[in-house]
């Protein structure tokens, strides 16, 4: 009876942890605007301003509604807006994101969002999206796609990796919400050819399968892009 009560108290306080850490922690006060100064309260990575200073553009952003340039390599934008733009997100645990895409094939990359999972509604174009689970019991990777039209929303669960594709003749525009005011992103091949410095290229060839003379190829390429 003991170690059945003693494991029914451990899986309800390992519950009670997974919750807990699922997103930004709650804040304890109405808010907590983030400054550059080191004379404040340090609250979630930030230290907090003086409430009573505190003023209508700590909680402002403007212009998202203006398309961004499409014309990088992957033909896509990403305009981020968390606690870096907007200082009054800090220790709200959200965040908003426009993504614009190029026609014909404009990509926000195979990527992950450490601290947050993904909301992603469509407000222009169609796009072809997914995820790929972590190993399943078998082993597998299972990708999960959808095609979504403006007005379909779609959801990318924290930490998986995940990818837009514009599957349209015309330019696509889409909105995303993150749980965190600083989900980070790993966007992973430049995560892993463009690391700095490189990765030693006998790791990469091996867990690739592929010849040396690709990975310093893509390494090339990578490095210098992230790099210059």
């Amino acid at each position: 009876m003991e170690g059945l009560k003693f494991l029914i108290v451990f899986v309800v306080l390992a519950l009670a942890s997974s919750f807990a850490s699922a997103s930004d922690p709650s804040p304890l006060q109405d808010f907590c605007v983030a400054i550059k100064e080191t004379d404040g309260v340090f609250v979630n990575g930030k230290f907090c301003k003086d409430p009573q200073q505190v003023t209508e553009k700590d909680f402002f952003f403007s212009g998202l509604n203006v398309p961004r340039d499409t014309s990088s390599p992957v033909g896509s934008n990403v305009t981020a807006v968390n606690v870096a733009q907007i200082p009054g997100l800090n220790t709200l645990g959200i965040s908003l994101a426009r993504i614009d895409f190029a026609p014909y094939g404009g990509l926000n990359p195979p990527h992950t969002h450490p601290r947050a999972t993904e909301i992603l509604v469509v407000v222009e174009g169609t796009l072809y999206v997914g995820f790929v689970t972590s190993n399943l019991a078998n082993g597998d990777n299972r990708l999960i796609t959808k095609v979504l039209n403006p007005g379909d929303v779609f959801v990318f669960p924290v930490g998986l990796i995940h990818f837009q594709l514009n599957v349209g003749k015309t330019n696509a525009v889409a909105l995303a919400s993150l749980s965190s005011q600083n989900p980070g992103v790993i966007t992973i091949a430049n995560a892993v050819f463009g690391a700095d410095p490189p990765i030693n290229p006998n790791v990469l060839t091996k867990a690739f399968q592929v010849d040396k003379k690709v990975v310093d190829y893509l390494q090339k390429q990578f490095w210098t892009d992230n790099n210059n």
